[in-house]
């Protein structure tokens, strides 16, 4: 029962997620935006630090924006009518919402600046060669990608885990397949790889969580994310 409770509580905070997505507009340009820094991040050479910098960025900007939404909405909820204490409550977490942006900027700043003007040979060769970099940078994509079509067309039913155009659990065990296939360069391997990902897409088809069609949509969607961050980029 605690479990169960655990993961209720964890699908009803992705429905907030979700909704903020559908409904307010700058949460989705921050969104857009994340997307394109953490691609563009393949092509530089970050340290540890200086991606958690980065992420703890991008987190802090989404963070603040969620706030920001749920304080609006529950000084509309409590009155229509304007009211100057209000406007100051809004204003204050609009302010915050600035500070995270600006925040954002800085660290990108600090970040790409100096990297973007010599993007030689010898960085582009380093990444080629990382493929723990790789694998973080083409899951995180599945995720992001998942979510964005999860947002896009879901049809407001159940949970955004339990169903969806897009199976989540069949892209990322796809993409992992495909990147251990990439890794190994070892038939057997690689084909292990992919039953345990195909044993996971007929799990959700089996618990009637998704259709046939929306685990061979995911499963896709892992398999091109891989072969595009390792083939093409990589």
């Amino acid at each position: 029962m605690k479990s169960r409770n655990i993961i209720e509580s964890f699908n009803y905070a992705v429905l907030g997620i979700i909704n903020a997505l559908k409904t307010e507009r700058n949460m989705r340009i921050h969104f857009f935006i994340a997307t394109i820094v953490i691609v563009l991040s393949l092509f530089l050479d970050f340290s540890r630090i200086e991606l958690l910098m980065l992420f703890v960025a991008i987190a802090f900007v989404f963070i603040t924006e969620m706030i920001n939404t749920a304080i609006e909405r529950t000084v509309d909820l409590i009155t229509e009518e304007y009211h100057p204490l209000a406007r100051v409550v809004k204003d204050i977490a609009a302010g915050g919402v600035l500070i995270a942006a600006i925040n954002s900027l800085v660290v990108g700043y600090l970040l790409f600046f100096d990297r973007l003007n010599p993007l030689t040979n010898l960085v582009l060769y380093k990444i080629k060669n990382s493929p723990i970099h790789l694998t973080f940078i083409a899951l995180v994509l599945v995720i992001i990608l998942t979510i964005t079509f999860k947002t896009i067309y879901h049809k407001g039913k159940g949970t955004p885990f339990q169903g969806g155009t897009v199976s989540g659990h069949a892209a990322i065990s796809f993409c992992i397949a495909t990147i251990i296939a990439f890794i190994a360069q070892n038939m057997l391997i690689s084909t292990l790889s992919f039953i345990l990902a195909i044993l996971v897409g007929e799990s959700r088809v089996e618990g009637k969580i998704h259709s046939i069609m929306e685990v061979v949509l995911g499963g896709l969607l892992g398999i091109l994310v891989g072969i595009l961050v390792f083939q093409i980029i990589g």
